[in-house]
């Protein structure tokens, strides 16, 4: 177990020192799905690397050329380079502040759209849900969001925070449920080193979010909150 996650951390080290002149020629010319492209790999190595077996369904309930938010539970770190592996096309992300503050991997997330969001301050969630809301309309980007806003330590769902509801209401796009099943019991939150194993992912139909308002969006909580939890799963 220790073994494989040390393994992953030596990879990522020489990935990054590999593509660091790559990052900095992408970014000088504007190109950014080569830097997605590449990110993607990484993160299918990842899975290898770590004896994660991923089931998916429901990639098939949505249109991966249109904007989307996407909302799963939140149980592990494993969870987003997951989603990430696995949405079509690619999905940027409103993430932690700190993550984008990597050296040179921070640089490549800010230039390919990722989000960086101040959880101390009202104000600064409220410019970055303004900035995503502006990146879907124009650039007609998805987003990634955890509706919980960090992860579960228990493994059921939590309370869902409003951020991504307002940058799904106030862009238009609809919302798409997912269930994540297996990577709690993978690395839950504290633990250092991951397990291999199998994990179960759900996309479910996308909710339109098309007559919802602020006064309503505890309504559109829960129809998502219903969609994550409607998987079964084995």
């Amino acid at each position: 177990m220790r073994f494989r996650t040390i393994a992953l951390v030596l990879f990522y080290v020489l990935l990054v020192i590999l593509i660091t002149p790559f990052i900095v020629f992408c970014m000088l010319t504007g190109l950014r799905d080569p830097l997605i492209a590449i990110g993607q790999w990484a993160m299918r190595v990842s899975g290898r690397v770590l004896g994660i077996k991923v089931e998916v369904s429901g990639l098939d309930r949505f249109d991966p050329r249109t904007a989307l938010i996407f909302m799963p539970n939140h149980t592990s770190f494993i969870d987003g380079p997951l989603l990430e592996m696995l949405i079509p096309g690619a999905a940027r992300v409103v993430l932690k502040r700190s993550i984008v503050g990597i050296p040179i991997v921070g640089l490549g997330m800010r230039f390919v759209g990722f989000v960086p969001v101040d959880r101390k301050g009202a104000e600064g969630g409220k410019r970055s849900i303004a900035k995503a809301v502006r990146m879907v309309k124009e650039k007609g980007y998805s987003f990634l969001i955890f509706p919980e806003g960090t992860r579960s330590r228990d493994g059921k769902l939590q309370a869902f925070r409003r951020g991504g509801f307002f940058l799904a209401l106030e862009s238009g796009a609809p919302i798409v449920p997912v269930t994540i099943r297996g990577t709690f019991e993978l690395m839950p939150k504290g633990q250092k080193y991951a397990r291999k194993g199998t994990v179960q992912v759900a996309f479910h139909d996308p909710i339109p979010v098309t007559g919802f308002t602020i006064g309503t969006m505890a309504g559109l909580m829960e129809k998502v909150r219903e969609g994550i939890q409607s998987f079964e799963g084995r």
